[in-house]
């Protein structure tokens, strides 16, 4: 089918609207992920975040039955002060008794509603905090290879839209089960009043059965889709607001609002498609009220003509009605609560269930100050997808205390082999040792301590300049955080701040230049004081002058201190003790900068073509290197 077939096609679907275009996004990744089976233990594990409120669980269910019964009571007793107080003789003993009776009926219902309401608020405010805590956590300890490919907006979702939903069922669900009570009651006291008229006005409830019956499937899946949609669409809009200094970039703001639209548009459909299966029970709850209602006025109202009922029994049979189909019609409303919590609840356990995959060996070894801050790679393998690795066979060897650099064109596995020294992923072969342990050996939390990171995108955090040079180690001192800042050259324009160090960041730092920004990523390392230092390409996006200061803060920085260095920038370079190449994975040469410029090889013609200029280079130099890339 052609593309014009397609448009006229989903025209006619949709008259007067726009049609949808085709969506694209990581919908399929996400399944991947969490799946789609429904898993039996959901409520089991959400009671798991319940149990240790469930003194106020019982105690706001004491109250619900209070108030049933309360329910239960007020149309006796409207019925028996009719007959007994007003058309029998008109008994005032018997009215008096009803009106306190009645009284005492109201103040119970308003105190038992009151507990009932105060503590399933308070109970379902901490359970949402203690899960919202639980998924934080586990978001914290998940490997990076599942944050790479999942969208930040769709975590968002579980952690906010996920929650709230947990939250609107769990305050609703103690008066489901008050309106399940009310509905038997009121069935009881129907048959005990008068069992002739209560199976008759009670008829009309298998047809309510019947279309329930054939509600339910369609509406299953109308309130999944809505779910579903719903995250897709938080998905992209959380991607387009961290992305929009690019999309304005590139001129891509209507590409992107389109892309957002389509599955904005697709989540309206799947909104009011779950809406309509929401509200479609509404209307015929209160249809089969006013037949049963109009049943019982008709044929309770002969029997009184006839005398055989009174008058009392067919109010009080009114008011029953009445209020047996209000049960009904919220328990009806509260279904598609329900459902979105059940789904809910089993999307917050997937979060919950998430493999951790880097994890702590019994028995791991705690990384100390005194280790020798040494780095070796023996024989690694790793590739994200394992098929396909990033880096094949690599070795090398980082002596303490030395300053290595690591070049190679993009996609050459600089960066996956400083993440692997921190433990960001696992290797497939192979071993990377840090102070002489292979760092599955050794706990997280020390080699963090003695792994310190500088990337080239610096990320801060809300809050203060203090609070954020001193992120790593909140044991360090103002002093420590000056001092740091002083070295690193980022005293002066702290200083020139409105509050100097104690101004406010805002987001990610954004009312600071990047080269401030990374200058601050810089004492942050500082004040961390590891043995081991990684810059991921930490100059890249800095000005000559910044970079003059910041060569000037790596000497101190460096001292002491085991270094990795990915950069493309010429001071770094050549100021390494050795430069470690690597090409497609693989590492091909090995030596500092005049010996790799001597052996003429891919260090060399990189350099003449990235980080230099040719005045700089000795003209046998360029003269050697030329020859040689001519010969490959």
């Amino acid at each position: 089918m052609s593309v014009i077939e397609d448009d006229e096609r989903d025209s006619a679907r949709f008259p007067g609207q726009r049609p949808p275009r085709a969506s694209v996004g990581s919908h399929k990744i996400e399944e991947e992920v969490f799946g789609k089976a429904y898993d039996p233990k959901t409520v089991r594990r959400i009671w798991a975040f319940v149990k240790p409120y469930r003194r106020k669980i019982y105690l706001s269910v004491g109250a619900v039955l209070v108030f049933t019964a309360t329910q239960l009571s007020i149309p006796l007793i409207i019925g028996w002060a009719i007959d007994g107080g007003m058309v029998a003789g008109g008994n005032t003993n018997n009215l008096v008794t009803a009106v306190i009776a009645f009284a005492i009926a109201v103040l119970l219902n308003f105190g038992a509603s009151y507990v009932q309401e105060t503590q399933v608020g308070e109970v379902a405010e901490n359970v949402l905090f203690d899960m919202r805590r639980a998924m934080f956590a586990q978001l914290q300890r998940v490997s990076l290879s599942f944050m790479d490919k999942t969208e930040v907006g769709r975590l968002m979702s579980r952690l906010q839209g996920d929650v709230n939903s947990m939250q609107e069922f769990l305050e609703t669900s103690v008066i489901s089960v008050g309106d399940i009570v009310l509905l038997i009651g009121i069935v009881v006291v129907l048959l005990t009043l008068d069992p002739w008229l209560g199976l008759l006005t009670l008829v009309t409830m298998p047809i309510l059965f019947i279309v329930r019956i054939f509600w339910l499937p369609p509406a299953k899946r109308a309130f999944w889709a809505a779910h579903e949609t719903n995250s897709l669409t938080n998905g992209a809009m959380a991607e387009g607001i961290n992305g929009v200094r690019t999309v304005q970039n590139l001129e891509r703001q209507k590409v992107n609002f389109d892309l957002y639209d389509d599955k904005a548009y697709h989540n309206l459909e799947t909104q009011l498609t779950g809406s309509k299966f929401a509200q479609v029970m509404v209307p015929i709850v209160d249809s089969l009220t006013g037949i049963s209602m109009a049943t019982v006025v008709l044929v309770g109202g002969s029997l009184v003509l006839n005398g055989s009922l009174q008058v009392g029994v067919i109010v009080a049979f009114l008011f029953y009605i009445q209020r047996f189909f209000d049960p009904i019609r919220s328990l009806t409303m509260q279904y598609s609560i329900m459902q979105r919590a059940m789904t809910s609840g089993r999307r917050i356990t997937e979060v919950l269930d998430l493999p951790v995959t880097i994890t702590d060996k019994p028995g791991a070894v705690e990384l100390t100050s005194d280790m020798d801050g040494s780095v070796a790679f023996n024989d690694v393998v790793f590739g994200y997808d394992p098929d396909r690795p990033v880096l094949k066979h690599v070795s090398f060897r980082v002596n303490p205390g030395e300053t290595v650099a690591l070049v190679g064109p993009t996609g050459s596995g600089k960066t996956s082999a400083m993440a692997l020294v921190h433990r960001f992923y696992e290797v497939q072969g192979g071993a990377v040792l840090v102070g002489g342990h292979d760092v599955r050996n050794v706990t997280q939390e020390s080699l963090g301590e003695q792994v310190a990171m500088v990337l080239q995108e610096p990320f801060l955090f809300t809050g203060t300049v203090f609070e954020n040079i001193r992120y790593n180690k909140a044991s360090a001192t103002r002093d420590d955080v000056i001092a740091a800042a002083k070295a690193v050259g980022a005293h002066e324009f702290i200083e020139r701040l409105p509050d100097g160090y104690d101004s406010k960041l805002e987001q990610r730092g954004s009312n600071l230049s990047l080269g401030q920004r990374q200058l601050l990523s810089f004492a942050r390392a500082l004040v961390a004081d590891a043995k081991i230092l990684v810059l991921d390409e930490a100059t890249a996006n800095i000005d000559s002058y910044t970079e003059r200061q910041i060569q000037k803060a790596l000497e101190t920085l460096l001292e002491g201190r085991t270094g990795l260095v990915i950069a493309h920038r010429l001071a770094t370079i050549r100021g390494a003790d050795r430069i470690i190449v690597l090409q497609n994975g693989e590492k091909i040469e090995e030596g500092n900068h005049d010996q790799l410029m001597e052996l003429g090889g891919l260090y060399s013609r990189l350099y003449n073509m990235n980080y230099a200029s040719f005045d700089d280079i000795p003209d046998e130099l360029v003269a050697k290197a030329n020859a040689k890339a001519a010969s490959t």
